[in-house]
């Protein structure tokens, strides 16, 4: 994959990451927690934040004249205690 904008930011919300995996775009969410308190960093996409994200990745392709061919949206969970070394989960196609 190959990165093409991390941190994009518009008046709807922001979009972490967006790539492109060869004809597709791919918009990820990366949730990081340091704890379980929170409970599993996958738990804060909820179907409202899914929502957004689809209309943000639109949003996207407006903005830089991409048209919204193939597109997938994925998450990433970090999970990085201050004792130990993190760990990194991805999940393709959330929504």
């Amino acid at each position: 994959m190959r990165v093409l904008d991390r941190n994009w930011r518009c008046r709807h919300g922001e979009l972490d990451l967006v790539l492109r995996d060869g004809p597709t775009l791919v918009f990820v969410e990366v949730k990081t927690r340091a704890g379980s308190g929170f409970g599993h960093p996958f738990e804060a996409i909820t179907p409202r934040k899914l929502a957004r994200l689809r209309r943000l990745a639109l949003a996207w392709c407006e903005a830089n004249g991409s048209p919204a061919g193939r597109i997938r949206i994925d998450a990433v969970a970090v999970h990085a205690p201050a004792d130990a070394p993190a760990i990194v989960e991805h999940l393709e196609g959330i929504g």
